[in-house]
């Protein structure tokens, strides 16, 4: 599948690092005096999600993100288990690579419950955060509403085989109706797709969607960094996604303390695709308020 000329310049523009023994794709933007900040991606995608707020954000701050484990273009371990803590550990060798010691995080969906991982060791003295902002993602397993698809890869049986299947259509079918009104295009949508399937990232699915079961086995570690820490937090919520929206923001304001909670009507899953000028400007406000 042909990729587009905007997904060509990203992958140009980034580099290939050792992280733990693991080949890993990086994207950097760093630039003295600016505050380092991390970004995190969702499942099943890879940092290629941020292209879009990518210059917005390095006008103001260095940049720092990576594929994860099996997504985008890092290796794809055939047989790993891909555990979050993993994920966590790699972004945390990405930032020592750079000599970065307190950043900012920015995260998304199954990068939500890496960045409650951050906070946890934060709270454990393990490592610094200066602030950790939300986009739509599975922060309470009790309010996640997976999708059939998700559940059918999930199936340790059903699994694998619906991967192995799985084609460009029914992946545009399912990302399109977790959006908003405004969806991204089938370009990016085939871009995205281009992600997914790269290297066999198709048999990498079902393994990587075990976050869903670590998240439940792992409430009490996660949930609780993230209403018990002190580090400035803010949730931006997408209204429309079916699978982490509205009752989202819900479940936050009920049990984070201070809840910091911007909504956007209309918008679904992925709001930094569907307008990045929201996402923008409400987390350059975010940050100018946890000065």
């Amino acid at each position: 599948m042909a990729i587009s000329h905007a997904l060509e310049r990203w992958i140009n523009a980034g580099s290939f690092s050792t992280l733990l023994g693991h080949r890993i794709f990086t994207r950097t933007a760093l630039a003295p005096g600016k505050e380092p900040l991390l970004l995190i991606h969702g499942y099943p995608t890879a940092s290629y999600d941020w292209h879009k707020v990518w210059p917005g954000l390095a006008e103001r701050y260095s940049l720092v993100t990576l594929d994860m484990l099996g997504f985008g273009l890092s290796a794809k371990p055939p047989n790993a288990r891909y555990p979050i803590g993993l994920q966590a550990d790699l972004c945390e060798a990405l930032l020592q690579q750079h000599g970065i010691v307190q950043p900012h995080v920015l995260a998304h969906d199954y990068g939500d419950t890496v960045a409650q991982e951050l906070l946890a060791r934060e709270r454990e003295g393990r490592l610094r955060l200066a602030s950790v902002c939300f986009l739509n993602g599975g922060l309470f397993p009790e309010t996640h509403r997976a999708r059939p698809i998700q559940r059918l890869l999930a199936n340790p049986l059903l699994g694998p085989l619906l991967a192995r299947v799985m084609g460009y259509s029914s992946f545009e079918r399912s990302m399109l109706a977790i959006c908003g009104a405004n969806p991204p295009s089938r370009a990016e949508w085939r871009d995205l797709w281009s992600l997914v399937e790269r290297d066999g990232g198709r048999r990498a699915l079902c393994r990587l969607i075990g976050y869903m079961e670590q998240r439940r086995l792992h409430r009490e570690r996660w949930v609780g960094a993230l209403v018990h820490s002190c580090v400035p937090r803010r949730l931006l919520c997408g209204a429309a996604d079916p699978v982490s929206g509205r009752h989202l923001a819900e479940r936050y304001r009920k049990l984070v303390p201070d809840a910091d909670v911007v909504v956007f009507e209309g918008l679904g899953h992925y709001p930094q695709l569907e307008d990045d000028t929201a996402v923008l400007e409400a987390y350059v406000e975010f940050r100018c308020q946890a000065r």
